[in-house]
Order: structure tokens, then sequence, then C-alpha cells
């Protein structure tokens, strides 16, 4: 398939610039020669990409999906079906993200810095895309007969080279789409594009899990199902991530990237970390996101002992909840688009937020209050009313924060003269597993704090202890709602508007059209 490239003078002749620093020179690429700066690269097309490579570009999604989604039974199989403590899961995958503390800005250098014929993207998600695949179904298959301490390295190592390997692929898959324009509403439409896909992903995914893997008697509890199932959804992780690379190729080959090899990356990765942490909207949206995705996190990592012990729900009917949840994104998912055209980002992204600690503190304090004590399919119509109105907030939030993220990227090349869209989407890469990571960190603490037997987890229709129960509806709930408002009021001094983003991207092709003119001096 042929997919439209967006349009570029076909030659730029170097030149310095006014401050006398960066040069614009041609790079040979893909279908012509395309201009960019030394050490930064011009933002991709002012026009929108075609809705060919929007698609193509969306279905990549399913990489982060299938990370993701795995993510909700990992928690729940190494501690209820394996017998690993709590403490001891929670301290595999923080371990695991200390090591991405690390892993993440260099992959984000690492991908701002390449230079090939595919582009300075492409390249680097090819390396990710089947070891995310190998390490993902490794994650689900630890050899038979394991001590516990063998058995938390076994989770500590290969989790750890799932989430490195996942960033490998979704740092520069982000990246890429701060570059496919420049537009304040069209970044917000790929996004949606792209959260899309997932849902589809997600969809697909967990049909398989209840409806197939995990269906019958005993469900989530047979430990002899969690094998297939993990390289099952690994093959589909590394499906998704080759058909979109195979689809927006030819687009990404012509997007502008380093005429000059960068510096050696010891000499220049923590002069860039700093002149991060100097850029007061990067560090806005970090610790926000931070502290949002950590509360998903937690809310993710309890959930199926919710389901199971609490609301004593059958792995079938489980599923309903994650479709609840899923229809609700694709409620908020055009809505978000048309709340922007009259709305900020910031406006759009606070509503979100006021909207999911509403929904994770009703039901389980009402359940706490023993208000509410419905059990099965009486308690189901409830639980799938509550992951709606969290899937309809999240889906404001997936498109508005990308998005953001992509105009904090043009306001850092204005302010230092370089963009670093990979170090910014590492920051936000970063936020979403440390979510996981520091979700089910709390996680397995309160499952040991609340003394959860170890040996439930293989019993079907086990009987717990009513302040048990009580603990995992206050973990699940209004603990992870406290984390959002939290995050919100940080989020709150975030100030680039509409109106100061159009005059970011106005100064910005200003500034590269003098830089491209013939015979410009110094």
């Amino acid at each position: 398939m042929t997919v439209a490239t967006p349009s570029r003078p076909d030659t730029v002749g170097s030149n310095k610039n006014r401050s006398g620093g960066t040069s614009v020179a041609v790079v040979e690429g893909v279908g012509g020669s395309i201009p960019a700066s030394d050490g930064a690269v011009e933002s991709a097309a002012h026009a929108k990409p075609p809705g060919g490579v929007k698609f193509f570009y969306s279905v990549g999604q399913i990489v982060e999906s299938g990370y993701l989604a795995v993510n909700g039974f990992i928690f729940f199989y190494y501690t209820a079906v394996l017998g690993l403590s709590g403490s001891m899961v929670g301290a595999a995958l923080a371990i695991s993200l200390v090591l991405d503390a690390v892993a993440d800005p260099l992959i984000g250098s690492w991908s701002d810095s390449v230079r090939s014929r595919f582009g300075r993207r492409l390249p680097v998600m090819l390396i990710g895309a089947p070891l995310t695949m190998v390490t993902m179904g490794l994650l689900f298959s630890p050899p038979a007969g394991l001590t516990p301490f063998l058995l938390f390295l076994w989770l500590t190592v290969t989790k750890m080279s799932v989430r490195a390997f996942a960033s490998v692929y979704n740092i520069p898959y982000f990246a890429l789409a701060g570059e496919m324009s420049d537009d304040y509403a069209e970044r917000a439409r790929i996004v949606a594009w792209r959260l899309l896909a997932g849902v589809l992903a997600t969809v697909l995914i967990n049909a398989l899990a209840y409806s197939i893997f995990f269906a019958g008697e005993g469900g989530l509890q047979r430990p002899g199902n969690y094998p297939s199932f993990g390289w099952a959804i690994a093959a589909i992780v590394l499906a998704g991530g080759l058909i979109c690379c195979a689809g927006i190729w030819r687009y990404a080959a012509r997007l502008p990237q380093p005429v000059h090899a960068p510096e050696p990356m010891g000499r220049r990765f923590l002069g860039e970390l700093t002149e991060m942490a100097r850029n007061r909207s990067f560090r806005i949206l970090f610790l926000s996101m931070l502290l949002f995705t950590s509360a998903a996190g937690l809310h993710s990592a309890l959930q199926s002992h919710n389901y199971v012990f609490v609301w004593k729900l059958r792995p079938e009917t489980i599923q309903y909840t994650v479709y609840a949840y899923l229809f609700g994104i694709l409620i908020g998912i055009p809505m978000t688009p048309a709340l922007l055209r009259g709305m900020e980002k910031k406006a759009v992204v606070v509503m979100g937020l006021a909207a999911i600690v509403v929904a994770y503190t009703v039901l389980p304090v009402l359940r706490v209050a023993e208000v509410f004590t419905l059990t099965g399919v009486e308690a189901l119509p409830w639980l799938c009313a509550t992951t709606f109105f969290v899937g309809i907030a999240s889906g404001l939030i997936f498109i508005a924060y990308p998005s953001m993220m992509s105009d904090a990227a043009d306001e850092h090349e204005q302010l230092f003269g370089v963009r670093r869209e990979g170090l910014f989407f590492s920051g936000l890469g970063f936020a979403g597993k440390a979510a996981a990571g520091v979700g089910t960190l709390v996680g397995g603490f309160a499952l040991d704090l609340l003394r959860f037997p170890r040996d439930l987890g293989r019993q079907v229709d086990a009987v717990v202890a009513e302040d048990v129960l009580k603990g995992l509806v206050i973990g699940w709930g209004p603990l992870p709602a406290a984390l959002c408002i939290l995050g919100a009021l940080i989020f709150a001094p975030y100030a680039i508007t509409r109106a100061r983003h159009e005059q970011i991207v106005a100064n910005l092709r200003a500034k590269r059209a003098a830089q491209a003119a013939p015979g410009l001096g110094p």
C-alpha cells in the first residue's frame, strides 16, 4: 500500500542561524530530501497526516494495550495462584521500576538521535516489538517447582525485561505522534485514533482471557491456563507492532531527523535530563500523570481480588466490567475532540479526574458501610456502571495528556532551541509503568497487612473474613481516589493554553523559516 507523505521542500541549503549555533541541512530520506535542524528536529508537517497513516499508526497501540492488559493478570497470578507473598511481588515490580527510571530516558535520548533511511523512530520500534513478545511469554511461564525466592527472581527479571523492551517500542512510537502534526487539535485526533485501536485490542485480549483461557469453573484460579494465555497475547503484540511499522514507514521516513551524529550518550545524557528538569510544564505533566497512573495501578492491582473475593463474580462475568470500561472509553474518544473545540485541554483533564474520584469512591464507601452488600450477578450492573464512568473519564485524560505533552515539547524547543519528543514521552511512558509498579507495590503490602490468606487463591468459593474484604475495597477505591486528588493539585499550575500554543508554533515556524532562508548570515 502506498501511503501519502507529508509535503516537504526538496532541498534546503546549510546555513547558520542568528544565534550562530544551529545549522539547517538536507537529510536524505526515502522519497526525497528533508530539512532538519542540528541537534533537534523540525516539527512534523503543518498539514494533517492522511487517514491511512493514522490508521496504521493506531495499530501500533496493540503493543502498549497488550502490555497493560496482562498487568491485571500478573499480580493475581503470582500472589493468589502461585502463592508468592504480596510483598515479594510488590518488591519485584518495584525493582523493575527503579531500573525503568534509568532505561526510559536512555531509550528516549537514543530514539531522538537515530538517523536512518526509515526515519529516527522505526528502527528502534522494530527492535522492541519482537523482544517484548519473547519476554511477555516467559513472564507467564515460570518453570514448575521453583522455590519462593527463585520464583521472585523469575518475576523480577522477566517483568523488568518486558518493561524495558516495551519501552524500546512505545517511547519512539508515542514520540512519533507529536511529530506527525504540530496542530493543537490534530494532535488530539491522532491520539484518539490510537486510543480507539487500544480499546479494540483490549476487548480482544479480555475476550480471549475470560471466554477461552480462563472460562469455566475455577477460571482465574487454575495455574495451567496462564502460560498459553501469555504466549497468545505476546503473539498479538508482535503482530500489531510489525503491522504498524509496515504501514507507516514511508511517511515516517520523510519526517525530519538529525543531520549530524550526536555526541556520545554518556557525554550528553545528564545535560539532557537537567534541561528537561528545568521545563516547568514537563515537571507538572510528569508528576501529575505519575500520581494519576499510580492510582489506576493500585486500583487495577486489587481489582481481581475484589471481583473474585468481595463481589464474587465468575470469570465469565468479570469480562463485562472490562467491556463497560472500554465502552466508556469509546464514548470519551469522540467526546474529547468535541469538548476541545470549546474548552482548554487542562479543563478536560480536570473534568476527567473529578469523574474518576467520584466513581472510585461511591460504591466502595457504600460497601464498607454495609449499605451495598450485593454480590454475583446482582452486583454486576452496579460494577459495570462504575467502570463505565471511569472509562469515559479515562478517555478524556488519555487523549488530552499525550497531546499536552506534545504541546510542552513545542514549548521546550522555543525555550531551549532543541526538540526532545523522545525524552518527553519517555517521561510519560515511565509514569505509566510507575503506575503498575507503585500501585502493585502498595497493593502487595496491603494484602500482607490485611493478612490475606495465601492459600485461598486456588480455593473456589473460599470464605474471607469481613474485615479483610473491607480492607480490599478501601485499597481498591478510596485510596486511589486520594492519589487522583493529589495529582489534580499538582496539575493545577499547568499554563499552556490554546492561545499560548498558537503563539509558540508561530514563533517556531518563523524561526525555522529564517534558518532555511538562502544567504542567512550570522
